[in-house]
């Protein structure tokens, strides 16, 4: 199941399960990827950094690896983050978990970056590394520090025949789908691109010719129906879907309280045991915990209108 030029939909990213004392919730893993299956998602993202990756131990990191795989049992395909600096940890993690059954893994460029010819002698070095391991190249400038101009992730399309997707999640970012997408009527190779930050952006992203989405959210089937009603031309509906998910969409985008928020909905959806995060982690305030209550009640009235 690896990664193809038709891949679409949501790839959700999964957040790694556990225990209040921070130890991993290995036996959380089945009921999680039962409850994204069952929101009929596309593929599963892991080991991204909303699923905690950079506190995890490497042999804790092909723990979680193995437990997915095997939960998943070939349903959808799986991608896995591997470390973005250091590339004999990279290879390492990538041939295991490609070895056990995943479909491709993500590489975010290391801060350490500087300049255009950087990035790219940089993901030439990776694609030599990994051979004929499909990646996901990761654009977060918000994350990484690493901004990659639209030409410079041509290049690396054209140029690396491994680079098997695009995670767009450059903000704002808008510009640089519609021009990336017109660069393939240039010749571009078509690869698929899929968005990232929560689902925040996904109906305009989507009219300018984004794929889906791999990125998290409380609610995965939002990003499903909003999709769905897209892939299906009713561009009204997708809006409208999208709008009654906003406030909490909104309120998960939070930086440095989002992926508590997201655990804690996870968790009262039973897709988790445990909200935990490992330390360092935020906690939910009393207020908080109103506010997300409000929120989920204003989110059923508003689904149960819409219909």
């Amino acid at each position: 199941m690896r990664l193809t030029p038709d891949a679409a939909g949501v790839y959700v990213i999964a957040p790694t399960p556990f225990r209040e004392d921070g130890a991993l919730a290995l036996d959380d893993i089945p009921r999680m990827v039962d409850f994204f299956l069952a929101r009929e998602v596309q593929g599963l993202t892991v080991l991204g950094m909303m699923g905690e990756a950079s506190k995890l131990t490497e042999a804790e990191a092909l723990q979680v690896a193995h437990a997915v795989l095997e939960a998943v049992n070939g349903q959808v395909p799986v991608v896995f983050g591997v470390p973005s600096s250091g590339f004999a940890a990279m290879q390492a993690l990538a041939a295991a978990v490609m070895d056990a059954g995943a479909a491709g893994v993500m590489v975010a460029p290391p801060g350490t970056l500087r300049g255009d010819a950087a990035v790219l002698r940089h993901y030439a070095a990776v694609a030599e590394l990994l051979g004929d391991t499909p990646f996901v190249l990761q654009d977060y400038p918000q994350g990484t520090g690493v901004t990659m101009a639209p030409e410079v992730i041509r290049r690396i399309i054209d140029t690396l025949p491994s680079c098997a997707m695009l995670k767009h999640e450059d903000w704002p970012g808008l510009d640089k789908l519609s021009w990336l997408r017109a660069a393939e009527a240039e010749g571009m190779r078509r690869v698929p691109i899929l968005t990232g930050n929560g689902g925040l952006f996904l109906p305009d992203e989507l009219r300018r010719g984004a794929d889906g989405a791999m990125t998290g959210f409380a609610f995965p089937e939002m990003m499903r129906d909003v999709i769905r009603a897209h892939q299906a031309g009713d561009v009204e509906r997708a809006a409208d879907v999208f709008d009654a998910y906003l406030p909490l969409v909104r309120y998960e985008q939070q930086p440095g309280l989002g992926l508590a928020v997201r655990k804690h909905v996870l968790t009262e959806r039973g897709a988790l045991s445990c909200a935990a995060q490992r330390r360092p982690g935020a906690r939910l305030t009393r207020d908080d915990l109103a506010d997300i209550a409000f929120l989920l009640a204003r989110l059923q009235r508003r689904l149960a209108a819409l219909g």
